[in-house]
């Protein structure tokens, strides 16, 4: 980024129609807290609420307020002329519950910096939300900072209701913080546990066919857990371009939301010489230590499989992984 290119924090918040966005970005304007460096914000409505803004209440005049009709307007050139416009310093968006988030953040300016993004969920419908319009609501999840479900009722329910709601939200996103608010001032934070299905006290662990999407998923979020421990898992060996003689990719295709989301999740793998002469996509059953090391695989830190033996093997069933 240019010296001379100003940061422009960013505060997203998304959420389906009906979520609470409004209400949260009301009494976000109306605070001091929020409002004390009295910077000049841009404020874009990309949808239009079941409740309205009222800008008089707010605690300082410079909000100034600008509507997204569609999603094809989220160019870094619209978005650039509206900061511009108004000389804002910083940009609030309440976002579209049906755009993708993609949209927006492929589409910022260079400038402008993304420094929170809150999700806002109506516990009264969010499971039927998730059943329904699962891609919409993982998307919603998985860079969220904080998850607010909001008009939570304490009743003989929500013990069940919060077990469905965190599993949910820790498939899509693993680092963000729940909250669960029954009223203005009775809000508790999410404190269920995320218990892994491996014992990480063993030195010698064999993970599961069903367990590798959790495996792949915590040895990256805490790979200095899993150093020099060791491991037995089924998957697939990648080769190319780019490996040396002596490294390969291993890994499976997981499904984090539904079919269109597939991706392959491999790790970095040191072996022989002949590693490169792996077939290309064969299934094969490793066992390797774990070190979290430089690699410029990875162009930083991360888990790299030593692998002590490697032998073919059938695929697992089904062949695609899923938490």
């Amino acid at each position: 980024m240019p010296q001379e290119m100003k940061e422009v924090p960013v505060y997203l918040f998304t959420g389906f129609l009906g979520s609470g966005k409004t209400t949260f970005i009301q009494d976000a304007m109306e605070g001091e807290d929020f409002n004390s460096n009295e910077d000049r914000t841009l404020l874009l409505l990309c949808e239009e609420g079941e409740t309205e803004l009222h800008p008089a209440k707010f605690y300082g005049p410079n909000v100034f307020i600008e509507t997204v009709e569609q999603e094809s307007d989220l160019t870094p050139e619209h978005l650039d002329e509206l900061l511009k416009k108004h000389q804002a310093e910083r940009v609030v968006v309440e976002y579209n519950g049906m755009w993708g988030l993609d949209s927006f953040y492929q589409n910022m300016p260079e400038a402008w910096i993304a420094y929170q993004e809150m999700t806002f969920c109506d516990a009264r419908t969010f499971l039927m939300f998730n059943q329904n319009m699962r891609q919409q609501t993982f998307d919603k999840l998985k860079s969220a900072e904080l998850v607010v479900f909001n008009r939570c009722v304490r009743d003989d329910n929500f013990e069940d209701f919060q077990k469905q709601a965190h599993k949910i939200v820790r498939v899509a996103n693993r680092k963000s913080q729940i909250l669960y608010e029954f009223g203005p001032d009775d809000v508790i934070m999410d404190n269920l546990e995320d218990p892994l299905p491996y014992d990480l006290t063993q030195d010698r662990i064999n993970i599961e066919d069903d367990w590798y999407a959790e495996w792949y998923r915590d040895v990256n979020d805490h790979p200095e857990k899993y150093e020099g421990k060791e491991f037995r898992v089924k998957g697939r060996a990648a080769v190319g371009e780019g490996l040396a003689k002596d490294q390969f990719i291993f890994g499976r295709h997981v499904m984090t939301c539904c079919v269109q989301d597939i991706q392959f999740a491999g790790l970095l793998c040191q072996w022989t010489d002949q590693a490169q002469t792996l077939k290309n996509g064969e299934w094969v059953k490793v066992r390797f230590t774990v070190k979290n090391e430089y690699t410029p695989i990875y162009q930083e830190e991360g888990p790299v499989l030593y692998v002590q033996t490697l032998a073919p093997c059938e695929p697992t069933e089904p062949e695609v992984a899923t938490f």
